[in-house]
């Protein structure tokens, strides 16, 4: 059916898809605190997350994770290098 739809002018269907943007997200880890704690959080305030700073940290692809990682330094900005793909 793939390549009949291309030789009849139709769009390939996973064409299609490869342009749809998606949100990416590296997760550095969570904290779960009362609403008087977030109320008293200001500037200087420390959160403490519940994973070790040597732990990679998730991708997640619109909420869902994908793949673990390093955070980096690319010049002045910060990066992820995968080391992990979690499967679905």
């Amino acid at each position: 059916m793939g390549s009949d739809a291309k030789k009849n002018g139709e769009p390939d269907a996973i064409g299609l898809l490869m342009h749809v943007p998606l949100r990416l997200t590296v997760e550095l880890g969570s904290a779960r605190i009362s609403v008087a704690e977030i109320l008293q959080l200001g500037t200087g305030s420390i959160v403490e997350l519940d994973r070790a700073a040597n732990h990679p940290v998730d991708l997640l692809v619109n909420g869902r994770p994908i793949a673990r990682g390093e955070i980096v330094a690319i010049d002045e900005r910060f990066g992820l290098r995968i080391v992990e793909l979690l499967s679905p």
